[in-house]
């Protein structure tokens, strides 16, 4: 698809975060633009809003098949509303929660308890937005 990296970021907003409300929607955002911006580790490679959420095995919402099964929640299959457009220029425009740090990933437990690290020691709990815990990059994320 020819999307720019704006409907992309609104996209994938509205894919793992659509039901999160405006702070869990702007949680997403701002670790997408983290990503793009970080200027060492493994994301430093990443260097566009598109080549972020394409990396493979990240955004299950940019995946269109998990398990060897279509994935139906993809960000291809979003009806963008204007909350999400507006979200993803925020985040654009350089905006972060203030609270989230320099976030670089997120996940939904599915319990009410957040781990302390993930994906592994490279990330450290930051904060709970909703269904989603936020993690901020270790001294370790350095080496990846």
């Amino acid at each position: 698809m020819a999307y720019s990296d704006l409907e992309i970021l609104a996209r994938i907003i509205k894919c793992e975060a659509g039901g999160e409300g405006e702070n869990g929607m702007k949680a997403v955002a701002s670790v997408v633009m983290n990503r793009v911006n970080v200027t060492y580790g493994e994301y430093s490679r990443y260097k566009t809003v598109r080549a972020v959420v394409f990396q493979p095995r990240q955004f299950v919402c940019a995946m269109e098949t998990v398990g060897g099964e279509y994935n139906a929640q993809n960000i291809y299959n979003m009806s963008l509303e204007q909350i999400h457009w507006d979200i993803a220029e925020w985040a654009m425009a350089g905006h972060r929660l203030t609270n989230l740090g320099t976030a670089l990933w997120f996940f939904n437990p599915y319990s009410p308890e957040c781990r302390t690290y993930f994906p592994t020691k490279v990330g450290v709990f930051a904060i709970r937005i909703g269904d989603h815990c936020f993690y901020n990059p270790t001294d370790a994320y350095a080496d990846t």
